[in-house]
C-alpha cells in the first residue's frame, strides 16, 4: 500500500506565494507520475498540473506561468509552487501519485496504480 499526504496549504494574500508538498510512503520503487488537482465548493475537481516521464508536464491554462510542479526523487515528494495567487485559486488541493508501468489497460494507456491524498486547503483572500 502507498500513502499520500499533502501539506503546505493555508491563507495567503492575493499576489502571494505558497508551496504545496505531496509525500509518498509505503511499498513502492519510485513515483512514475504525479498530478495536482483542486476543487472549490460547488465546482468539479480540475487538473492543475501534472508530470511524468511518459506524458511530460501539463498545466491548466488558468495557472500557466504562475504554478510549477517539481519532484525531489530522494525524498519521494512532489511540490507545487504557486506564485501570483488569485482569489479564484481558492480551493482544496489534492495530490495524485501514479506507480507501476505505463501500460494499456482496456481501452486506454495509463500507469498501473494511482493513489490520492486527503487534500490541503488553500485560501487566497485580502
Amino acid at each position: 500500500q502507498v500513502h499520500v499526504v499533502e501539506s503546505g496549504g493555508g491563507l495567503v494574500q492575493p499576489g502571494g506565494s505558497l508551496r504545496l508538498s505531496c509525500a509518498a510512503s509505503g511499498s513502492f520503487n519510485s513515483i512514475a507520475g504525479a498530478g495536482w488537482y483542486r476543487q472549490a465548493p460547488g465546482k468539479q475537481r480540475e487538473l492543475v498540473a501534472a508530470m511524468s516521464t511518459a506524458r511530460g508536464t501539463n498545466y491548466a491554462d488558468s495557472v500557466k506561468g504562475r504554478f510549477t510542479i517539481t519532484r525531489d526523487n530522494t525524498k519521494n515528494t512532489v511540490y507545487l509552487q504557486m506564485n501570483s495567487l488569485k482569489s479564484e485559486d481558492t480551493a482544496v488541493y489534492y495530490c495524485n501519485l501514479e506507480f507501476g508501468d505505463f501500460v494499456q489497460i482496456g481501452p486506454r494507456i495509463q500507469y498501473e496504480y494511482s493513489y490520492w491524498g486527503q487534500g490541503t486547503q488553500v485560501t487566497v483572500s485580502s
